[in-house]
């Protein structure tokens, strides 16, 4: 979690390096779509800080108030950055507008299509980083703001080519259309990442794909046992919660029952890693002939 944590101390500083550069960038060549571009870095910027925050909060213990930890703080943060992120592509969608009203030319735009072309380098290589390793463990922070990032670099090469080609042409009007498609793309990165982190505060279950690799653990290592019913799963953060209910032999003992619920246990968590398993052990007469039948 320490490294998580320095991740996520790095994306401030990586964020500041960037903004700077767009701005410097904006502030040669008067362009609102690199103002646009400058603007999303400030979103950057924060979301970094909140991220971090995140990390750390959800980094604490389970405690007598939070029994299943402090996961969720950073679903919590992914919803700020898609708030934040909404917020940005409006307020560029103004100035847009504003610019698309009384559009002006260019000034040295080779100068600054430089530095933005440093800047998202920069980014490029960041978000490749918080992708992969927030994927790795299960850090919905970092993978938001890696996410994030990765549509600023999509944006960022759309503005490059977007102010080459107003800058060759002479077409003072394509800078605002541009920024306003800025806007657009960034609007839907921010709804992506807002759906996303509700399904993670919402409790949704598993992918099917991984419920099928469970189901199929059960049934394979739930020797002695005669059918497991109503399994329900949920993610936070890197931990991953199965539950479920295990129907035995009502002679069974307790010592036989509590082996297969051990043996149930490693084979879950070979598939699931930061599994959190609670198993319900009932006699046979609350089966219900559904579920998955024990191989």
């Amino acid at each position: 979690m320490k490294r998580v944590e320095t991740l996520a101390a790095v994306s401030i500083a990586v964020g500041v390096a960037v903004l700077a550069l767009k701005y410097l960038a904006y502030h040669l060549t008067g362009s609102v779509a690199l103002l646009s571009d400058a603007i999303e870095s400030v979103v950057n910027v924060v979301t970094a800080i909140v991220a971090l925050i995140a990390v750390r909060f959800a980094a604490q213990p389970a405690d007598k108030e939070h029994p299943y930890g402090h996961h969720k703080a950073e679903y919590v943060s992914a919803v700020v950055e898609g708030v934040l992120i909404v917020i940005a592509a409006l307020a560029i969608l103004r100035e847009a507008w504003d610019a698309y009203q009384t559009p002006r030319l260019i000034a040295a735009p080779w100068h600054g299509l430089a530095l933005n072309g440093i800047a998202t380098a920069i980014n490029a290589i960041w978000c490749a980083v918080l992708i992969r390793f927030g994927r790795a463990r299960k850090s919905a922070a970092l993978a938001a703001d890696g996410y994030h990032l990765l549509t600023d670099v999509f944006t960022s090469i759309g503005v490059f080519i977007g102010i080459a080609l107003a800058a060759t042409t002479g077409i003072a009007i394509l800078d605002p259309i541009l920024a306003a498609f800025v806007a657009l793309n960034i609007l839907w990165a921010g709804w992506r990442m807002l759906r996303g982190s509700a399904g993670g505060l919402l409790d949704e279950a598993l992918p099917e794909e991984t419920l099928t690799r469970l189901r199929a653990a059960i049934a394979k290592n739930a020797d002695g046992a005669i059918e497991a019913h109503d399994l329900r799963t949920r993610q936070a953060g890197p931990m991953t919660f199965v539950e479920f209910h295990l129907v035995v032999k009502g002679s069974m003992s307790v010592t036989e029952a509590h082996d297969i619920c051990d043996r149930l246990e490693r084979a879950i968590q070979a598939e699931v890693t930061d599994a959190l398993i609670s198993i319900h052990v009932e006699p046979d007469d609350k089966a219900k002939h559904s579920g998955i039948v024990v191989l």
